[in-house]
């Protein structure tokens, strides 16, 4: 009888250890966290992001992009989508972000239903899922639980991870979150659904002197002619189509050149499930530094912290 006790009990104590690891990794957040809270959460917020999108199918990397743009400054915790006049949204790198509206709206139909109960930071990166899979993506499951944070400011958005960085520097700045090469090269990739503008990249394609064409050498030169047909030297820099220097340094790093091989099935290597990698990366990116608990707050708006 003695013998089963202790059994019991090292089983229970084990069952426990793994809990509470799953619990730090994910910090404290966990798939169906509003199951008997608010179990309509999932479905409001995936009608809401699909009526937009039919509208508007730009929106979906918009709100991706959103996503990624808030976890990296302050963690996942809707501080991106506060206004005021330092805030992120006014960053230089946040400018371009939109989309703000549908995560409004979806924030204003959970809170008729659930009013208190789901933080923005949960319905954007619910959202952001939601795009992925409209833009025929994977699905893949959201741990929710996170908190909004209460501090948004502008200067802290000047360390996002940027067109222009090198790829050392990208790499230690997803590391500084946790994130390895391998979800470097799957969370880049979502530009594949996306637009840039011109103003971003046409400086690649005419002044660089060292080569005949003008263009940097890593251009295929064809690739070069469709470029300068949509961006032309003096044309208007904000159309949103193009190649990003950032997603070009993948390829010449031996490191990330073997993942993008990976998921080509090139040069013999192993073919990898893509659509299942970047679902893990995702949630990996979405549980940056998550506020959970007594931390943060729940907002009644996503654009204005709670009046105390």
């Amino acid at each position: 009888m003695e013998g089963n006790y202790s059994k019991n009990k090292f089983f229970l104590v084990l069952a426990l250890l793994n809990m509470a690891a799953t619990l730090v990794k994910g910090q404290g957040t966990r798939v169906g966290f509003y199951s008997t809270s608010c179990p309509l959460v999932e479905s409001i917020v995936s009608s809401t992001v699909q009526s937009h999108l039919q509208s508007d199918p730009s929106l979906g990397p918009a709100i991706l992009r959103m996503h990624f743009h808030d976890c990296f400054v302050h963690g996942c915790d809707a501080s991106i989508l506060i206004n005021g006049p330092d805030t992120e949204k006014t960053a230089p790198p946040n400018l371009g972000v939109r989309g703000y509206e549908v995560i409004d709206d979806a924030k204003a139909q959970v809170e008729a239903t659930c009013p208190g109960v789901v933080s923005c930071a949960d319905i954007l990166a619910l959202a952001a899922r939601d795009a992925v899979f409209l833009a025929k993506g994977q699905k893949w499951d959201v741990p929710t639980g996170r908190r909004d944070g209460k501090v948004s400011l502008a200067s802290d958005a000047d360390n996002l991870p940027a067109f222009t960085d090198s790829i050392e520097e990208l790499k230690r700045k997803f590391a500084a979150f946790g994130l390895n090469a391998r979800d470097l090269v799957t969370l880049v990739k979502a530009h594949t659904i996306g637009t840039t503008a011109c103003e971003f990249f046409s400086y690649r394609l005419f002044n660089f002197s060292a080569t005949g064409n003008g263009a940097y050498p890593s251009i295929n030169p064809d690739f070069v002619f469709q470029l300068r047909t949509l961006c032309p030297s003096n044309g208007d820099g904000t159309r949103r189509r193009g190649i990003l220097a950032s997603d070009q340094m993948l390829w010449t790093d031996g490191c990330t050149r073997s993942i993008v091989e990976s998921y080509l099935g090139v040069r013999g290597l192993p073919s990898l499930k893509f659509n299942v990698q970047f679902g893990k990366s995702m949630v990996k990116m979405s549980n940056i530094e998550v506020k959970t608990g007594t931390n943060g707050e729940i907002r009644k708006i996503c654009s204005a912290i709670n009046e105390v």
